[in-house]
């Protein structure tokens, strides 16, 4: 059903305008030479083929698609992009197939459209979420754009929740906030990041994320007063150092607010309810002016200050942060970063991608990224895993929080909160993992069970004929870590029971004047095996051992051999 350019008449061609105007809108001021034409033509498309079809709120379904294809429009993302956004159910739910995608609209919207697809439940059954989110997984490091339109598709989902019923809200909500959310901070895109985490706590938690609402508008609505006398303080202060840029008082999100007081909101200050942030007309040396300018102004907080401009964050962030006492006593949290750095700051990855063209965002010119480390890793451990052991694996990988940790050469290595220094082992390399006795951290001797801490320079002791323990899975954190050691494990045990089995084996055969060792040499060992569906001999020692071939079964087949 392969679909054409469209041919309307002046009203459809009128209606189409009018629905894809805040789209149009948005991408032209990101993108003055995007293809609208193209962008009709696929939204002309996606309303056909949805058409009948509505969401649970009665609205036309072909609204999910465009509000998607809005935020990301939103976001200064392409024409590309766009189309593919336009288009990422059509699959899915409807007769369109991707072969179609691609004969309409090219290659590139096809796989794109093909990467955002979820796998049918019918068929995967239980294993449908985890080879979905796999599917991503592989489809994002060809494409990083994928997770990009995945995460804006969660954030419409999310925003449209309320009609689903309480149960379902509830499910899904958790899924977002362990699986989507996490994806959207390891990208450091943040202005995708605080509305979901907000959405899906509202969602999972509706009294306590009220309570957190509540709180915090009150608190908002005295921050002119409680940040007056501060602002002018380090406006004064900038200016007699010659620091140009803007001060603007910057609200924190419900969820930051509820976390970060474990839920305890009554009596929520405005300073406590905001931070500043200071965008310097500067370079890197600007920022560090202005730092000292906040701190000759008022007094700082030791040990709050931290440093992302000379150690970014894994996803690239960069700020200064401290935190400052006012001359009424009030603790201040204030950010300071160049303009060119906050771009980076709120859309992350997309950021780049919006500089360097669509190109960026393809497995060729991400390769060796430092902020896209955690998805070689994830990669390359997800393919040995069934899908519930994916799932676990990946939450685990996702969770929140990390530690920066510093090889001995100086380059930073960033794991997940709890992580140990066997984590650090198997991070540096699978072979250092397998080999390690120990580590100095800090210069002190420490165990493989020790928990990283941001800051700690770590060197690995290691052991040429030293192997993974089974003791190790009780303190292994990480999901690379956790699946190399049981693949170990599970490798040693089939060895030991091929050798248990072969043995036994061997004895009984003897028994019987057969000689193994010649049946081997013959290929009658390989022979029988096979015959059994078995690949090596081994694998049918192994068996027996296990239980899985009867001792009278192989005999007779060996004596007949």
């Amino acid at each position: 059903m392969t679909l054409k350019p469209w041919r309307s008449d002046a009203v459809r061609s009128d209606a189409v305008r009018s629905a894809m105007a805040p789209l149009l809108a948005a991408h032209r001021s990101a993108c003055p030479a995007g293809d609208e034409a193209e962008l009709l033509r696929g939204y002309e498309v996606a309303e056909r083929l949805h058409r009948g079809q509505l969401r649970k709120s009665g609205a036309p379904y072909i609204t999910h698609p465009l509000a998607v294809a809005i935020i990301l429009a939103g976001m200064g993302l392409d024409s590309t992009t766009l189309l593919a956004a336009l288009l990422h159910d059509t699959v899915e739910d409807t007769p369109y197939t991707i072969g179609e995608v691609r004969a309409d609209f090219g290659e590139e919207v096809a796989v794109l459209v093909d990467g955002v697809t979820k796998l049918d439940g019918g068929k995967w059954g239980e294993r449908a979420e985890a080879e979905t989110l796999r599917k991503i997984v592989l489809s994002a490091a060809a494409d990083l754009r994928v997770l990009v339109i995945k995460l804006a598709d969660r954030l419409h989902n999310l925003r449209t929740l309320g009609y689903q019923p309480p149960h379902k809200q509830a499910r899904y909500a958790e899924a977002s906030l362990e699986l989507l959310v996490p994806f959207a901070e390891r990208l450091g895109i943040h202005v995708l990041k605080r509305e979901m985490d907000d959405l899906a706590f509202a969602a999972r938690e509706p009294e306590q994320y009220a309570a957190a609402a509540r709180a915090l508008r009150s608190a908002l609505s005295g921050t002119g007063a409680a940040f007056g006398p501060t602002l002018a303080r380090l406006r004064a202060a900038l200016a007699e150092q010659r620091i140009r840029g803007r001060i603007e008082i910057r609200p924190r999100h419900v969820y930051a607010v509820h976390r970060e007081r474990d839920g305890d909101v009554a009596g929520l200050r405005p300073n406590e309810a905001a931070r500043l942030l200071l965008l310097v007309d500067g370079d890197d040396q600007d920022c560090y002016i202005a730092l000292g300018a906040v701190h000759a102004a008022l007094h700082p907080v030791q040990g709050r200050v931290k440093d992302f401009i000379a150690l970014p964050k894994a996803n690239l962030y960069q700020s200064l942060h401290t935190r400052v006492i006012s001359t009424d006593g009030d603790l201040f949290d204030v950010i300071i970063r160049s303009r060119a750095m906050h771009p980076v700051a709120e859309y992350g990855i997309v950021a780049h991608i919006r500089d360097a063209g669509n190109g960026v965002a393809t497995a060729d010119t991400v390769a060796g990224r430092r902020d896209l480390v955690w998805l070689s890793r994830l990669l390359a451990w997800q393919s040995d895993v069934p899908s519930a052991e994916f799932l676990a694996g990946l939450r685990a990988d996702l969770a929140s929080g990390n530690v920066a940790v510093f090889t001995t050469a100086g380059e930073v290595v960033t794991l997940p909160a709890g992580a140990t220094a066997l984590d650090f082992a198997y991070a540096l390399a699978t072979e250092t993992g397998d080999r390690s006795i120990g580590a100095l951290v800090n210069g002190r001797l420490a165990a493989l069970s020790a928990e990283m801490r941001s800051g700690n320079v770590v060197e690995i002791l290691t052991d040429p004929d030293s192997v993974p323990s089974a003791d190790w899975l009780r303190f292994a954190v990480t999901a690379p870590a956790r699946v190399h050691i049981q693949q170990w494990l599970a490798r040693q045990r089939a060895e030991e029971a091929a050798v248990a089995g072969r043995r036994r084996l061997v004895l009984a055969l003897a028994g019987r004047e057969v000689d193994l060792l010649a049946a081997e040499a013959h290929g009658d060992s390989l022979a029988v095996a096979r015959d059994l569906g078995y690949t090596e001999p081994d694998e049918m020692y192994a068996a027996l051992t296990l239980g899985s071939v009867g001792l009278d079964d192989l005999l007779s087949r060996f004596t007949r051999a």
